[in-house]
């Protein structure tokens, strides 16, 4: 199963469409080789970070490393690695999706105290991306609910994005003092008004900007910069006035590392991200550095707003899982067709275009 997944890897260096990249920044053998599966929108993160670990790596030590990189939805990705994918490193979009591996015994049960501030270099968040002009005037959270407004956002059930903006909606209702019967309602509202749901964050990205279906797109922040970069003047972004703290989460795999001897590789190339040099790259990225001082110094990208904790809506991060995404939790009670997604393949409520 290994040597398969890793021709995969391989083909998907010609073939972004299927959400595989690989960096080969120098040849080297397998033993110095890393495999880092990720999330969907952090590719040009990690392209960036890789590049600079491996020279920093090579001026210190004389050894040559080659990191190969994997992308797609993040409970998706999990999931890969439970099947046999060959991760040494994980650097997921939740924390519960990182301990889905604590769970099948592939990680240590102390996983998250092993980097710096519980295994999470940077943050984010979800905003709104919008069409140029923001014609339909969304500000706010509940300017989605409105008639004739389209959302896109993908599904729960395989990406964590679709995680977070599940949480973001639901929060924005308690935040301000909403009940959880209110924030169930909004939430069941909301996805009445999202016309398809992607496995992926990358895939939505694609629907809302190639396709250009839907009047907003709730997506990572990184992601809103990409698209307000590479779609000036079509698109624009909108920070509402309050959205959830996302926390991705990063581990070495303890069952591969030990089986390939590369757990001191990993571990270097974890602890790089916590660096000053690595921070500043998160930030240009548009994530939020944990770094207050470089966060600072980008603060005119990342602006501050009210970011909620997961903990306004659940225990923890696990718990938010068990509650809204665990089979009959509140996502399948509001939206039962999204199991479709689950296993691979797109849910559509309604075709891309029509009124759900």
């Amino acid at each position: 199963m290994r040597t398969a997944w890793l021709n995969a890897l391989a083909l998907g260096a010609v073939a972004l469409s299927i959400g595989l990249v690989v960096i080969k920044n120098v040849s080297g053998d397998t033993s110095t080789q890393l495999v880092n599966v990720s999330y969907d929108p952090t590719r040009e993160l990690f392209q960036d970070i890789n590049r600079r670990f491996v020279e920093k790596y090579f001026q210190e030590t004389g050894k040559k490393l080659t990191i190969q990189q994997s992308h797609g939805g993040s409970s998706r990705q999990a999931r890969a690695v439970i099947d046999g994918a060959p991760a040494d490193v994980v650097t997921l979009a939740l924390s519960s999706d990182v301990d889905t591996l604590r769970k099948r015994g592939l990680i240590a049960e102390n996983w998250a105290q092993r980097l710096p501030n519980n295994s999470q270099p940077f943050s984010s968040t979800i905003v709104f991306v919008v069409r140029k002009g923001n014609p339909k005037a969304i500000k706010d959270w509940p300017d989605l609910i409105r008639p004739g407004v389209f959302v896109i956002t993908p599904n729960p059930k395989t990406s964590g994005n679709g995680k977070l903006s599940v949480l973001a909606a639901w929060g924005s209702v308690l935040y301000r003092g909403g009940t959880e019967v209110q924030a169930q309602q909004y939430l069941s509202q909301l996805y009445q008004h999202v016309p398809v749901l992607d496995t992926g964050a990358r895939d939505a990205t694609n629907t809302f900007t190639q396709e250009k279906v839907g009047d907003v797109h709730l997506t990572w922040e990184n992601e809103a910069l990409l698209e307000a970069a590479e779609y000036k003047g079509e698109v624009e972004i909108v920070y509402p006035p309050v959205s959830i703290l996302a926390e991705p989460s990063v581990a070495w795999v303890d069952a591969n590392v030990a089986r390939r001897k590369t757990q001191a590789y990993a571990k270097a190339y974890l602890e790089f991200l916590y660096t000053d040099e690595a921070q500043e790259a998160i930030a240009q990225h548009g994530y939020r550095p944990i770094n207050p001082e470089i966060l600072k110094k980008h603060a005119d990208r990342l602006p501050a707003i009210d970011l909620f904790p997961v903990t306004i809506l659940a225990k923890d991060w696990d718990d938010a899982q068990q509650k809204f995404f665990a089979d009959n939790g509140i996502f399948d009670a509001i939206h039962p067709s999204s199991d479709a997604a689950s296993t691979g393949s797109s849910a559509t409520p309604s075709r891309k275009g029509e009124t759900p």
